[in-house]
């Protein structure tokens, strides 16, 4: 186990290190990742997906079924918590409490979690990867820039459904999302790619691990850090009552152990750059969010190997 946690653990954080040593240095600016994330977001983390998705059978796709629901109802339920605790405890604006619900809802899957699963527990949980990302591109994030763009000027006078709507139109046409629904139309009717279009797509998608990695740290180099109790919050959220509510859903829907260690191993990545990402293209910049981004991250070293030995 020691070897395991080892050499899946080490080598994520030395890339989230080289990340955030460019960043610290002025080696690559951390003031403007705008075309490292379109770079990962629209190009080599869909196509990671879509491989995923178009290399696993119909029969696959609908035994994790359950697991769609558990993420989706995690991911959910952290954000509520997250986000009315900072609303009525604290007294935080709608869009700041969204940014650092999103920061804590959704974890680090695409810079930590798909190398984590894959050095564990193989290629076979990459499909759970898949389920998890797509799963928190049409909840909480348009859920977020809807709570965003309501609270924007330009905004206020639309009426709330037809902002939510808009939010989640816009969500539905990224290539995180569409990519793997395709993906899983594919499957569904027995078609298959050309084996050179395929491969062609897996080399954009082999990219995808260290490029997360590597911005998760240069993100994390611009962001200031506070502990405080609103960051102590977020930490217990994150890296306790997240993975142990994908435990209990899990059990509750009698999901098979092999396929709830993957989902509560998600659950307990560290937070995401998600939210961070998002609140900049609104002017929202949250201490919080990226003081809980930095801390759950380092806090991760401790707390991985935990969940890993406990599941």
């Amino acid at each position: 186990m020691i070897q395991i946690l080892t050499q899946s653990l080490i080598p994520i954080f030395v890339c989230l290190l080289f990340g955030y040593v460019a960043g610290w240095r002025n080696v690559v600016s951390n003031k403007n990742t705008k075309e490292l994330v379109t770079f990962l977001m629209s190009f080599a983390l869909p196509c990671a997906l879509f491989i995923t998705i178009v290399q696993t059978s119909a029969g696959t796709l609908r035994t994790n079924t359950n697991s769609a629901v558990v993420l989706g109802l995690s991911y959910i339920f952290t954000f509520a918590v997250t986000y009315y605790a900072a609303r009525l405890l604290r007294k935080n604006t709608a869009g700041e409490s969204a940014v650092v619900a999103l920061t804590v809802g959704f974890p680090n899957i695409a810079g930590v979690g798909l190398p984590l699963l894959a050095a564990v527990y193989g290629a076979q949980a990459n499909i759970s990867v898949a389920i998890g990302l797509t799963m928190g591109s049409v909840t909480i994030t348009p859920l977020t820039i809807a709570i965003l763009e309501s609270a924007s000027s330009a905004e206020r006078n639309r009426p709330r459904l037809e902002v939510i709507r808009t939010a989640l139109w816009r969500a539905l046409k990224k290539p995180v999302f569409w990519a793997p629904m395709l993906g899983v139309i594919l499957v569904l009717l027995e078609l298959h790619l050309p084996a050179a279009f395929e491969k062609g797509l897996a080399i954009l998608g082999n990219a995808t691990e260290g490029a997360a990695l590597f911005l998760t740290g240069l993100v994390a180099s611009a962001q200031r850090i506070r502990l405080s109790l609103d960051v102590g919050f977020t930490i217990l959220i994150k890296s306790l009552l997240q993975p142990a509510l994908s435990l209990g859903i899990a059990v509750m829907l009698g999901v098979p152990h092999d396929q709830a260690r993957y989902l509560i191993l998600l659950s307990a990545v560290p937070s995401g750059f998600f939210g961070l990402l998002i609140g900049v293209d609104y002017g929202m910049k949250s201490e919080v969010a990226s003081s809980s981004l930095i801390a759950t991250t380092v806090l991760g070293i401790l707390m991985l190997p935990v969940w890993i030995a406990l599941i």
